[in-house]
């Protein structure tokens, strides 16, 4: 089940997102596609460190597109 992301600074293009035990699923605004950052595709610690931002609802975005723009599955 997808979870609503806070976006606590009011400008990420991230809709929601879903945290699994080795991945985290992202939904971005007016897209169907669900983005999936793997420890095998994006490593532990950056996959540590999206679930982090995702679940604090701050800084998810940036996070993604300094470190993990075209690390998804």
């Amino acid at each position: 089940m997808f979870i609503k992301y806070k976006n606590l600074n009011g400008n990420s293009n991230v809709d929601s997102f879903k945290i699994n035990e080795y991945s985290i699923d992202v939904l971005f605004n007016g897209c169907r596609k669900i983005y999936r950052y793997s420890i095998q595709s994006a490593g532990r610690a950056n996959v540590e460190n999206l679930k982090r931002y995702a679940i604090n609802g701050y800084g998810l975005n940036s996070y993604i597109n300094k470190f993990c723009k075209y690390l998804y599955e």
